[in-house]
């Protein structure tokens, strides 16, 4: 089972964090524990951090949920090195490994077992579109756009790590709000894109 424990002591020491420290501090670099870090550095607001891991939450669709990718070594995982390189600062970085600590201790005391029908094999295709949807929208250059499809991706590594079908459910509820988000701004955006092209007609 991860250990809150690791990332708080981690945060503690106030270093820069890669994405390839986050996974080590995991144990082992599981599907699910790959799909956590980059959907919640991905929420992050930081300039363009949305449009570089999108891409390869699009590569962690296609292989769910294969497995382990890599023995938990730095640079193992099967992802660009440039991912695995992708650094935050000192300040974001003791931000990331608290939210993860805090992630993981609420989720020790509140996920279980449950409705493990969610995690079926006949469920596995399904469950590769639903990720490849949401990077999609994290690719998308909408205002706060990245929030509810990391929320989303976030809740549904949880539910596979902790096996918990309520957790998967939760993500496929914020998902459908990413998604409705993304409709409305999509039909503000044209709106105002056709009021502009009528102001300057005229």
């Amino acid at each position: 089972m991860i250990r809150p424990e690791a990332f708080r002591d981690a945060a503690g020491r106030a270093e820069s964090v890669s994405v390839a420290d986050l996974l080590e501090l995991h144990g082992r670099a599981s599907w699910p524990a790959l799909l956590l870090v980059l959907a919640l550095l991905s929420t992050l607001p930081i300039a363009g951090v949305g449009t570089v891991l999108s891409l390869p939450l699009f590569l962690v669709a296609a292989r769910w949920p294969q497995g382990a990718p890599g023995a938990g070594a730095r640079g193992r995982v099967a992802l660009p090195p440039q991912v695995m390189a992708f650094r935050l600062g000192e300040t974001w970085s003791r931000r990331c490994l608290g939210l993860l600590a805090t992630l993981y201790e609420r989720a020790r005391l509140t996920l279980r077992r449950r409705w493990l029908s969610w995690r079926h094999p006949s469920t596995h295709a399904g469950w590769r579109l639903w990720i490849a949807a949401m990077a999609l929208l994290i690719l998308l250059p909408l205002p706060l756009g990245n929030l509810l499809p990391g929320i989303s991706l976030v809740l549904l590594s949880l539910g596979w790590i902790y096996r918990d079908g309520v957790a998967l459910l939760w993500s496929m509820l914020a998902g459908a709000a990413a998604m409705a988000y993304g409709v409305l701004s999509a039909h503000v955006l044209w709106a105002m894109a056709q009021a502009a092209w009528q102001w300057w007609a005229a």
